[in-house]
């Protein structure tokens, strides 16, 4: 399964996503970039506020008693009891491993500067509950408060101040608060109801390019195919896809006019050439020399030949009728009885019983090509029918010289001969096998040429496994 869609419809709809989840994550991070800065400077000024209002000579709070919760249950820690906000100390409650805040440090110097007071020396850290020792102690003699420190998710801020020509430290401590988690909530909510509104908004507005942009695909793919539609596209859409759609309608005027002109063009060079050549093939009776007769009357014979297979090639890809499902091994099993009725050593062997939809008389003419052309080279020929991966294979064997792997493709291109003469009897006009080539085309199939390894050439007509049905019997 590809991760990235294929369509115009997918893509576009994939890019918006990943542009709207990008620019939401961004936003995300500047809430809770913004967010966690007012909570800091919140932080800040309560400790400036708890600095600032301490009395002169204050003892330390901790030795007062801790108010009990009358509930059974314990509740939360939102806050620190009172004795334990504000204490003074003899030293500094700097410790081994904390990091120090020199930005929250900052933040609180500009405030108790403006409250008039400048630290001789200030610290600003931030630790887990747990590993504070003041709080260790008071957990140890107040178990409830332990309880209720155990639900606790945020960390300690500890503030350190020592002021100007005091030996004591005035330490500060408040429980940080946890991140709310409601803006992280509603940054969800509102990312779900963009992409609801986007999406459904970009997907009505692509439905009108991409639908009939489809239509026109399958109609441009579908010009000549008999059977195909005749009338014109109706154009829907926006102004530039009406303006494609008139564009392409048009152009299949075009090509369907010239089409019909080439048709006319062949009917009328078929009539001019053939109607002379019959003249000539009636006035060389008269000539006296058997063996001068005979070269004429083949020449002429050969001329007509080739003229039909030009014709021919020019005409496919514009049969008046729709293709028909046809059984291919009685198809196949045909044109083996032509040959060996003259004769010819055709055989069909290992074949299958299949059906498909194609178009009869072109398809006997394909595979006549090919086994006159084993028989012309190898001598002999084979003919099966089969089932292979996702394709129906008509195939033909003999064994011949081959041909050269560098000619293989060339070989299929109209005039292009195994062999330098122009004889019939030997290199024929160079048409057979683009003849075939272009008959399975017709079917969107293919035509493969291959080298087999005991000698000898194998031709392949392979037909789409999607259009065939098949019997269970097999010959």
């Amino acid at each position: 399964m590809r991760p990235w869609p294929r369509d115009l419809l997918g893509q576009t709809l994939m890019a918006l996503a990943i542009a709207l989840f990008i620019a939401q994550a961004i936003s995300a991070g500047l809430l809770y970039r913004a967010a966690s800065e007012r909570r800091d400077t919140a932080l800040m000024n309560a400790a400036a506020f708890q600095l600032v209002i301490r009395p002169a000579d204050r003892p330390d709070r901790f030795k007062r008693g801790f108010r009990r919760t009358t509930s059974d249950e314990p509740r939360p820690m939102r806050r620190l009891p009172r004795p334990l906000r504000l204490t003074m100390s003899d030293r500094s409650p700097l410790q081994a491993g904390d990091r120090r805040e020199p930005g929250l440090a900052e933040t609180l110097t500009d405030i108790l500067a403006r409250e008039g007071i400048t630290p001789a020396e200030l610290v600003v850290v931030k630790r887990p509950l747990a590993a504070d020792p003041l709080l260790q102690s008071a957990f140890q003699r107040r178990p409830h408060l332990a309880e209720r420190a155990r639900h606790y998710r945020g960390d300690l801020l500890v503030v350190g101040l020592r002021q100007q020509g005091a030996s004591r430290w005035d330490v500060v401590r408040i429980a940080i608060p946890p991140m709310d988690g409601r803006v992280i909530w509603g940054l969800l909510l509102q990312t779900a109801i963009l992409f609801a509104i986007l999406m459904s908004l970009l997907y009505l507005a692509l439905r009108r390019i991409t639908r009939p942009l489809a239509a026109l695909t399958s109609r441009t793919a579908q010009i000549a195919v008999p059977g195909g539609e005749s009338l014109p596209l109706t154009p829907s859409g926006p102004r530039d896809i009406r303006a494609l759609i008139a564009a392409h309608n048009a152009m299949e005027a075009r090509i369907g006019a010239m089409l019909d002109e080439k048709d006319v063009m062949l009917g009328a060079i078929g009539h001019d050439l053939k109607t002379p050549l019959a003249a000539l093939r009636v006035r060389i009776e008269s000539v006296d020399d058997e063996r001068q007769r005979a070269i004429m009357a083949a020449t002429i014979e050969d001329i007509t030949r080739t003229l039909d297979e030009i014709l021919e090639l020019a005409r496919i890809g514009r049969a008046s009728n729709p293709p028909e499902r046809a059984d291919l091994f009685a198809l196949a099993a045909s044109v083996v009885e032509e040959f060996e009725d003259l004769g010819e050593p055709v055989e069909l062997v290992d074949s299958e019983k299949v059906s498909a939809p194609v178009h009869i008389t072109w398809l006997k003419r394909a595979l006549r090509n090919l086994v006159g052309n084993a028989l012309r080279y190898g001598g002999s020929a084979k003919v099966s029918l089969h089932r292979q991966d996702d394709a129906v294979v008509l195939q033909v064997e003999d064994c011949g010289p081959g041909i050269p792997d560098d000619r293989l493709v060339a070989m299929t291109e109209p005039f292009v001969r195994g062999e330098a003469s122009r004889s019939r009897s030997t290199g024929g006009s160079g048409l057979g096998l683009s003849l075939a080539r272009a008959i399975a085309e017709q079917h969107g199939g293919t035509l493969v040429l291959a080298n087999r390894a005991s000698g000898g050439l194998r031709a392949e007509i392979r037909l789409p496994q999607a259009r065939t049905g098949h019997t269970a019997s097999n010959q």
